[in-house]
């Protein structure tokens, strides 16, 4: 299998008045095409600093970032954002949406940047609510859904444009625990058709789902493993009640 992710010694330090803060410090990491992979840490951790340079929302202070055989560490702006749009399903904790638009707007958005012509995104966006099991909401607002259906939605829009990698930041942060595993449930379906998801979490049985945990502590990786006890969602439903 080859590599989707390629970091070597990437850094980032960020200048706050007159403190220097060391974000993340020589960080090396390869993730394959195909994996799913949970980064856990607590606050500060420098987690989500990894994640933005991962999702090309951020650059390196030094070192080299490959993404699917293109180094990214030292791109534009506009390049950057060409990348993201091809390469990244982005789904975040507060869901991102358009309030006035509907789901099926939502989620035909990346289509546009894309260049797909009108009925194309429609017809895609549609196929997509589907797989997610939401077809029958695609002229709801996003006020018109609950919580779970939002996330769905953000999944959708996430997958839309047939990315390389599916980044998920906290996806479950706003949920309850019974929605949290049905989106958990989803995600695992995405890993099984044959997706790289990336998830951002610091809840450890949400972790747990993924295949492998690298675990981030001041900056730097503390550990990084396999996950021998991959969690279901069956599993926690057949576990007896204590």
């Amino acid at each position: 299998m080859s590599s989707i992710i390629k970091t070597s010694e990437i850094s980032k330090i960020y200048q706050m008045g007159t403190q220097t803060v060391n974000a993340l410090q020589s960080i090396t990491i390869e993730i394959l095409k195909g994996e799913y992979v949970a980064f856990m840490g607590p606050s500060g951790s420098g987690k989500s600093t990894l994640m933005n340079i991962i999702g090309c929302l951020d650059t390196p202070t030094s070192g080299t970032y490959i993404l699917n055989n293109k180094d990214v560490s030292h791109m534009s702006e506009n390049e950057l954002a060409e990348v993201r749009n091809k390469e990244i399903g982005f789904v975040f904790q507060t869901f991102n949406l358009l309030p006035r638009a509907t789901a099926l707007e939502n989620v035909a958005l990346p289509l546009i940047y894309a260049g797909y012509g009108k009925r194309e995104r429609e017809e895609k966006a549609m196929a997509t609510l589907e797989s997610v099991s939401l077809a029958d909401r695609a002229n709801h607002k996003p006020n018109e859904l609950s919580g779970g259906q939002r996330q769905r939605v953000a999944i959708a829009r996430a997958l839309v444009n047939d990315p390389s990698i599916i980044l998920a930041d906290e996806p479950t942060g706003n949920l309850d625990s019974k929605t949290s595993y049905d989106i958990m449930d989803l995600f695992h379906e995405i890993h099984e058709q044959g997706n790289t998801v990336i998830m951002v979490t610091h809840e450890h049985d949400i972790a747990l789902y993924a295949h492998r945990i690298v675990k981030l502590r001041d900056g730097l990786v503390e550990s990084d493993e396999i996950n021998e006890n991959i969690l279901t969602s069956d599993k926690i439903r057949q576990a007896p009640v204590s």
